[in-house]
C-alpha cells in the first residue's frame, strides 16, 4: 500500500506521486484507485489498488540500489559476437528489452542501458535501438535524480561516463 504524496515508479513511464486515493463505484462493486500524477509528464492516471503488483508499480529505489547500479555499469562490458548484430538477434533482444521495460526495475533498466551502450561502442545503433536507449536513459535519470536529489544533466553525464569507462577496460 502506498501513501498519499508518496513518489512511486510506474514501469515504462517513470516517477509519479500519489495525488489521491479514491473509491469508485463500478457497477455493484466498489474499488480503490491511486491517482498518480507524473513528475515529468503532463499526465495523470488511475491505477486500481488491486492491480499494483501486476502493473509493477513500485516504490523508488534506495540509495544503495542506485550505488549498486553505478557499480554494475562501471564493470567491464561483455564481449559481443558478430551474430548479435543480425536482424534475428535484434528481434530477440527487442522482445527482451520490452519485457524488461514493462517490469521496470532499476536492474532491468540498467541492463538494457549497458547492453545498448556496449553495442553502440561497436556499431551504429539502429533507429529502434536508439529509441530504446533514449527511453531507458530517461527512465534511469528520472528515478536517480529524484532519489539522489541531483541534477538531471549531471546524472546523464555520470551514466554515460560509467558506460564509456567500462567499454575502455577490455
Amino acid at each position: 500500500m502506498f501513501l498519499l504524496h508518496q513518489k512511486v515508479v510506474y514501469p515504462g513511464y517513470g516517477v509519479a506521486y500519489v495525488k489521491r486515493i479514491i473509491e469508485k463505484q463500478i457497477g455493484a462493486d466498489s474499488a480503490a484507485f491511486y491517482e498518480l500524477t507524473f513528475l515529468n509528464k503532463d499526465m495523470t492516471i488511475l491505477v486500481p489498488v488491486s492491480n499494483i503488483e501486476s502493473i509493477g508499480l513500485r516504490s523508488l529505489s534506495s540509495a544503495n540500489d542506485i550505488h549498486a547500479i553505478f557499480n554494475n555499469l562501471s564493470k567491464p562490458e561483455r564481449k559481443l559476437s558478430p551474430f548479435e548484430f543480425s536482424a534475428s538477434s535484434w528481434n530477440k533482444r527487442h522482445k527482451e528489452y520490452q519485457l524488461k521495460l514493462r517490469r521496470g526495475t532499476l536492474e532491468d533498466l540498467s541492463a538494457i542501458y549497458k547492453d545498448l551502450r556496449t553495442i553502440e561502442a561497436q556499431k551504429k545503433l539502429s533507429f529502434g535501438e536508439k529509441t530504446i536507449l533514449q527511453k531507458t536513459e530517461g527512465l534511469l535519470v528520472e528515478e536517480i535524480t529524484v532519489v539522489q536529489n541531483a541534477e538531471a544533466e549531471k546524472t546523464v553525464q555520470k551514466l554515460r561516463t560509467l558506460c564509456s569507462s567500462s567499454s575502455n577496460q577490455h
